[in-house]
């Protein structure tokens, strides 16, 4: 029998696991691009330790495997946003990014106060943006990142979180 899958704050000693697996799952959104500078993939080792130091960093385990991860913070009005979901390649379709979104929105909302959450994801990535409608989230704008990229920006009330986790 195979190992279950589970999630957890990320702490110090994930850093350089995360950094890795950030640099393999974005790869994909470089290709449909065509652009290798998006941020998870110029991202610094340290720009990463300092996020898993101040932020909600959550990260899922397969054993001692980090094979997937999720980061939030809370802007000043209080909107949670939440980036850089990413479920290794081998293990994506099979809900582990929708419970790692999840783990985000709880912590946000409990330990941060978030009162709706926010994120991004390129025009492009079609696998994405479903999973994002599928979690509650819905079209409030685009804008164009520092990469050049065309982002969608998604977000949903903290309060219809629960109604979307039951359903």
């Amino acid at each position: 029998m195979g190992m279950s899958v589970t999630i957890s704050a990320a702490t110090a000693q994930d850093v350089e696991q995360i950094f890795r697996l950030q640099y393999l799952c974005f790869q994909r959104e470089a290709e449909l691009y065509d652009n290798y500078r998006i941020d998870p993939l110029v991202q610094t080792l340290d720009s990463l330790r300092a996020e898993v130091a101040d932020d909600l960093v959550f990260v899922a385990r397969l054993g001692d495997e980090v094979v997937g991860s999720v980061r939030g913070f809370t802007d000043p009005d209080g909107t949670g946003l939440i980036g850089k979901l990413c479920v290794h390649p081998r293990l994506q379709g099979h809900g582990l990014g929708a419970r790692l979104l999840l783990a985000a929105e709880s912590a946000l909302t409990a330990e941060r106060a978030a009162t709706r959450y926010r994120l991004h994801s390129g025009h492009r990535s079609e696998s994405n943006l479903r999973l994002y409608r599928k979690a509650g989230y819905a079209r409030v704008g685009a804008v164009t990142g520092a990469d050049g990229v065309q982002l969608i920006l998604l977000e949903k009330d903290a309060a219809d979180r629960d109604f979307v986790a039951s359903a």
